[in-house]
């Protein structure tokens, strides 16, 4: 089995620089010399001792899974298609919450290759910042080099296995389905501006616009959640009266518009994104672009736990429109 020093000489480096860059040290290097050393590790199928015990035994049985939140309900029924798979494999999930902050993200994925589970699975958006994502790379690519599987859901600034929902041609669906019905000016109840899911979802609903000759749609940036929905519809509407719809990007965020519509006895359309069960619940029903939730977090398990291919897999996941109740002509 090649050694560390294999590695080093292969690529014509110290040990000591081998070793930051297999590792995902924070340390810069160039471009150059990372690419030598990794094709230094692919030639010789260099994998760290402690990973290649881990390989040939039977105890590398946990999978990590990062997601945002668990506890909101888009997380909850990705991990449960997650956990499916998981299970079905024999496999222990480790699931760790970042809520949103890409420094726990980091964080996470350095414990979790340190914990050598067999795979990772990175659930949330991806973010607009370059230093993380950068960051980031090179710690998935530390990770992988030495054996581990990674698979992302969402848009994310790596190169990789990845189940990505088709979150542009949502959102103008969204928008596509309020100007059908008639309305002239909407607002859109945008999640957090960092997020790609986002920026996303956002551009598609911009684009309905735009196909219909209407005016930009009004937007506040609100947290995904149904308390920042409900104040994030008190804020459109008092700056904006004249609004006769409203998209909101997520389902959570559709739930806290309706019910402050409800509270100040206003009845304008409203339409979510994502169908989480609660959905069709609410009163009114809630019209909503639908993403298969569970089916998205079963498939990038799957693609986790399957073997590397030598190009990256991308499995484009379709949204579709579910008109329910609570979108209506203006």
């Amino acid at each position: 089995m090649a050694t560390l020093d294999d590695v080093a000489r292969r690529a014509g480096v110290s040990t000591a620089t081998a070793s930051r860059i297999i590792n995902g040290s924070s340390k810069p290097v160039s471009a150059a010399l990372r690419d030598r050393v990794e094709a230094a590790v692919a030639d010789l199928h260099y994998v760290p001792n402690a990973h290649a015990r881990q390989l040939a035994g039977s105890g590398r049985t946990a999978v990590g899974v990062v997601v945002h939140d668990v506890s909101d309900p888009y997380f909850a029924e990705i991990t449960r298609g997650l956990q499916r798979v998981a299970t079905t494999d024999g496999r222990l999930v480790i699931i760790c919450n970042t809520y949103r902050d890409p420094a726990r993200e980091l964080d996470y994925v350095e414990l979790l290759r340190a914990h050598q589970v067999a795979a990772m699975v990175l659930a949330g958006s991806g973010y607009h910042d370059v230093a993380f994502a950068r960051s980031l790379r090179g710690k998935l690519r530390a990770y992988e080099l030495s054996g581990g599987r990674v698979a992302v859901i969402g848009r994310h600034d790596r190169t990789g296995d990845a189940v990505v929902p088709d979150n542009e041609a949502g959102g103008f669906m969204a928008g596509e389905h309020l100007y059908a019905l008639g309305h002239r000016e909407i607002g859109v109840i945008a999640g957090p501006r960092n997020l790609t899911t986002t920026t996303d979802r956002l551009t598609g609903i911009r684009r309905a616009a735009r196909a219909h000759g209407r005016p930009s749609p009004k937007v506040v940036y609100a947290d995904f959640d149904r308390d920042s929905g409900a104040a994030a519809t008190g804020d459109l509407l008092s700056a904006h009266p004249r609004l006769t719809a409203i998209a909101a990007l997520n389902d959570s965020m559709a739930v806290g518009a309706l019910a402050f519509l409800r509270d100040v006895d206003r009845r304008i359309s409203v339409i979510g994104f994502d169908d989480m069960p609660i959905a069709r619940d609410v009163t009114p029903a809630l019209t909503t672009i639908r993403l298969p939730l569970a089916d998205m977090g079963a498939q990038a398990m799957s693609l986790a736990l399957s073997p590397a291919s030598p190009d990256p897999r991308v499995e484009r996941v379709p949204a579709s429109l579910v008109e329910r109740a609570s979108t209506f002509p203006p």
